[in-house]
């Protein structure tokens, strides 16, 4: 049974534990992986499919005819679903799009900035039981707003070879260019190398296990990557007029993700909490994942009890969670007290699942406490800023020897006399 636990008495460190270690084999086995993808290419792809995913593939890329066949074979309902949850996502990531600015207040002086998109990205998918057309919607719609001109998506197979149709359909309907059977570790090193048939990209994003992530860290730098992801997080904030049983399905809709995901209420009432407790059990018992969330709930699962809504906000503050419900009659008011969180979902009728699926927002989020300092995936994870300037020669002479001296004060004197030159007689170029 999950625990409740009084906020005032719990240590900083104690308030979430996040202490989950990778297996020490982990990080060798990804090296291998890496290593072998990266010198055999699409033989390596073919026998790493063959000895994960249990499949032998003779081509690794999703053909048009595969694409024609999943989309013919779904309903309409679920189509008009996609379509409309990927309406709503372009809707919300199109505010996200900057302006280039130019600066010309000076004489002589002009300065600005610019976005230009990645050229190529790579998106990862997972599949736990298959792959997750919700993730594909949410990934490849931000990076075709910025002008990404190759998007190539990669998720594990199933055991006939296939991928699911709902992913090929919100990959359809999102815009992916390219769809490739391959998953783990190895479709991270294809798509950081390059291998015969999947091209290499400039960035690779999106959700995976512990090989993926490890795979992510291990090529950054090869590649640019969003974060490294790890399980999944929500934090139920409620008050004592919210329903138990809301709250507990909440609390379960993450913790039935993986057995390391954390499901965490934090409320004012220590009614409530006896309630939610008794409900989780409850509920537990007809869902068909059952063992996963029983474990996640068991292991990583936390009732806090504090003395105020205020109070509650600064627990929320320290978790810095994935994702936040903020259950309450004025959540608006509690929404400048949150400093850290991922996503917010505010009031009694937002669950966590809404962003997940539909609402717009995006779900790709920053986990394990890292909300402190990063944010959701958004249209800038696929877009390069640079900077530009120009001075003319009457703009740069009376400037030229504080220049010299902020060089010289560094001990960069070649520095200071690429500056002095064009002061001296005949510098005149424009």
């Amino acid at each position: 049974m999950i625990p409740i636990l009084e906020f005032d008495k719990l240590a900083p460190e104690d308030i979430l534990n996040r202490d989950i270690q990778a297996e020490e084999n982990v990080s060798a086995a990804v090296d291998a992986v890496l290593a072998e993808v990266k010198a055999n290419g699409d033989a390596a792809l073919k026998a790493y499919t063959k000895r994960f995913d249990g499949v032998e593939l003779e081509d690794l890329r999703v053909t048009e005819a595969e694409l024609e066949d999943a989309w013919a074979s779904l309903d309409a309902e679920f189509i008009k679903t996609l379509e409309m949850a990927a309406e709503n996502i372009r809707h919300f990531h199109e505010r996200q799009v900057h302006k280039d600015f130019v600066l010309t207040d000076k004489p002589g002086i002009l300065m600005g900035q610019r976005y230009t998109p990645i050229e190529k990205v790579g998106i990862c998918v997972p599949s736990a039981p298959a792959a997750f057309p919700s993730t594909i919607l949410m990934n490849v719609i931000p990076a075709k707003i910025a002008g990404v001109k190759e998007i190539v998506v990669v998720t594990p197979p199933d055991k006939n070879g296939t991928i699911g149709a709902e992913a090929l359909a919100a990959a359809k309907i999102a815009g992916a260019d390219k769809i490739f059977k391959i998953g783990g570790a190895q479709a991270v090193a294809a798509l950081a190398y390059g291998t015969e048939s999947v091209p290499k990209v400039d960035k690779v994003v999106g959700p995976g296990g512990i090989f993926v992530a490890t795979a992510k860290r291990k090529v950054f730098g090869q590649v640019a990557i969003d974060m490294i992801a790890g399980p999944s997080e929500i934090l139920v904030l409620a008050d004592g007029k919210s329903d138990p049983a809301w709250v507990a399905a909440d609390m379960l809709s993450q913790a039935e993700h993986d057995v390391l995901a954390s499901a965490v209420l934090v409320t004012d009432s220590r009614e409530l909490a006896e309630q939610v407790q008794q409900e989780l059990e409850i509920q537990l018992e007809s869902l068909p994942r059952r063992d996963v969330a029983r474990k996640s709930i068991d292991d990583n699962g936390k009732i806090i009890v504090t003395d105020s809504l205020d109070k509650a906000a600064e627990a929320a503050n320290r978790i810095a969670p994935e994702h936040l419900e903020l259950c309450v009659d004025d959540p608006f008011a509690l929404l400048p007290k949150i400093k850290n969180a991922g996503s917010i979902f505010l009031g009694r009728s937002a669950p966590e699942a809404l962003g997940d699926y539909f609402a717009g927002p995006n779900h790709t989020l920053p986990t394990s406490g890292t909300a402190r300092f990063s944010s959701p995936l958004s249209v800038d994870d696929f877009v390069k800023k640079s900077s530009f300037l120009y001075y003319d020669q009457e703009a740069l002479s009376p400037v030229a020897e504080r220049i010299a001296d902020f060089a010289r004060r560094e001990g960069l004197e070649a520095h200071a006399r690429s500056v002095l030159i064009r002061n001296e007689k005949g510098g005149n170029a424009q």
